[in-house]
C-alpha cells in the first residue's frame, strides 16, 4: 500500500500536465465544430436542396464513423497523403473538431427549429430581410437554447479526447499509460486518471450551466425548449 501511494504521490504531478493537452484539444475541438456546426445548421434549414444533401452526408459520416478510424484516417492517411505535418495534439484537435462539427450542426438545428416561425413574419414587417432575421433574431435564440446540449457535448468530446494517445500526444491518458507500464500500479494510476476526468467534466458543465443561467431570459430558455 505505501508503493501505491508513493506511486501515486510521484505520478499524479506528471498526470496533470497531460490535463492541458487535454483541455486544449477539448476546448479547441469545441471551437471548430461550433465554427462547423453553427453555418451547417443553417444551410440544413435554409439552404438549397444540392447543399442540404452535402451537409447530411457531412453529418452522416462524421456520426456513422467511431473517433477511432476518424483519428487514424486522417492522421496516418489523409494528413500523410498530403504530406501536411501536423502534430498529433494538433490533428486530433482537428478530427474532434470535425465529428463535433456535425453533432453540434444538429443541436443548433434542433434549436433552431424549435423556435416560432412567426418571427420571420414579425421581422419582415419590421423591415428585415431573411438573412438579417437569421442573423438578429433565430441565431441569438438558438444559442441560447443550445447551450444544454453543449454541456454535453463538451463531456463526450472529453472522453473522446483520451484516445488522442494512440497517435502520441502526451495527454491524461498517454502519461497515465507511461507510467504504469514502468511502475505496474495499472489500478492505481486508472483511478487517478478517472478522478482527473471527472473533475475537468465537473467544472466544464458547471461553467456551461452558470452560463446557461446567466444568459437566461424570465419566460423564454431551454426550460421552455424541453
Amino acid at each position: 500500500m505505501n508503493h501505491v501511494i508513493e506511486v501515486l504521490i510521484q505520478a499524479v504531478p506528471y498526470l496533470l500536465g497531460g490535463a492541458g493537452m487535454t483541455i486544449a484539444a477539448v476546448l479547441g475541438g469545441m471551437g471548430l465544430g461550433f465554427v462547423i456546426g453553427l453555418p451547417m445548421a443553417v444551410a440544413q434549414i435554409y439552404g438549397p436542396a444540392p447543399l442540404r444533401a452535402l451537409v447530411a452526408l457531412y453529418v452522416w459520416f462524421f456520426r456513422g464513423v467511431p473517433i477511432l478510424v476518424l483519428l487514424f484516417l486522417f492522421y496516418f492517411g489523409l494528413f500523410q497523403l498530403f504530406e501536411w505535418n501536423i502534430g498529433a495534439l494538433t490533428s486530433a484537435t482537428v478530427v474532434l473538431g470535425m465529428a463535433s462539427g456535425a453533432y453540434q450542426s444538429q443541436i443548433f438545428r434542433g434549436a433552431i427549429q424549435s423556435l416560432s416561425r412567426g418571427q420571420f413574419r414579425a421581422a419582415s414587417a419590421l423591415g428585415l430581410s431573411d438573412a438579417q432575421a437569421v442573423r438578429y433574431i433565430v441565431l441569438p435564440q438558438a444559442l441560447r437554447l443550445s447551450l444544454p446540449g453543449w454541456s454535453n457535448e463538451y463531456s463526450i468530446l472529453l472522453k473522446d479526447s483520451a484516445l488522442a494517445f494512440v497517435l502520441g500526444a502526451t495527454e491524461i491518458m498517454a502519461r497515465t499509460q507511461f507510467v504504469a507500464t514502468r511502475t505496474y500500479q495499472h489500478l492505481a494510476l486508472s483511478l487517478a486518471a478517472c478522478g482527473i476526468y471527472f473533475i475537468l467534466t465537473w467544472v466544464g458543465v458547471r461553467a456551461l450551466r452558470m452560463l446557461e443561467r446567466r444568459v437566461a431570459v424570465p419566460g423564454f430558455g431551454s426550460q421552455e425548449a424541453r
